[in-house]
């Protein structure tokens, strides 16, 4: 299976509607660095509404401290080369897709570092990216989709 890792989201909204998201879905979610808000902020809990509960969620403190730890996973950006569709996805192995902050994306860094895991959306090239939680959602879907939406009816 898979986790959903945000790396610094900034909008409660957004993450509120990824938790929720992962509530409904029965996937993991990992927040990485410094939030943009308080887990308490009430435009979270009110995007979440009552998942929030539900939802496994982890937060990690640093981007190092998570490249630290895991080594299995894909990244989501409007630079990535490849189709999101391409991402090897198995029910036996657990993987991360890591969405970068909705203002800054990922530092230079990753980019660099991590060109060969990048997958994109495709999208109309005269915007700048699609939300967030909409980015989450379609990859999300797309993948449990792949592993026959498991344990979902």
């Amino acid at each position: 299976m898979f986790r959903i890792v945000l790396l610094e989201p900034e909008i409660p909204q957004n993450t509120g509607n990824i938790a929720r998201l992962c509530a409904s879905t029965g996937i993991d979610l990992i927040l990485v660095g410094r939030l943009g808000f308080s887990i308490d902020d009430k435009h979270l809990k009110r995007a979440a509404m009552d998942y929030w509960e539900h939802v496994n969620v982890t937060h990690i403190k640093t981007l190092d401290e998570y490249f630290e730890q895991n080594n299995k996973f894909y990244a989501v950006s409007t630079k990535g080369h490849k189709l999101y569709t391409e991402i090897p996805v198995k029910i036996s192995e657990k993987i991360d897709i890591v969405f970068g902050s909705e203002g800054a994306g990922f530092p230079k860094f990753v980019y660099e570092k991590y060109a060969d895991k990048l997958y994109r959306i495709p999208m109309r090239s005269d915007f700048r990216s699609l939300n967030l939680s909409s980015s989450a959602a379609i990859v999300a879907y797309h993948l449990l989709h792949k592993l026959n939406f498991p344990d979902l009816f």
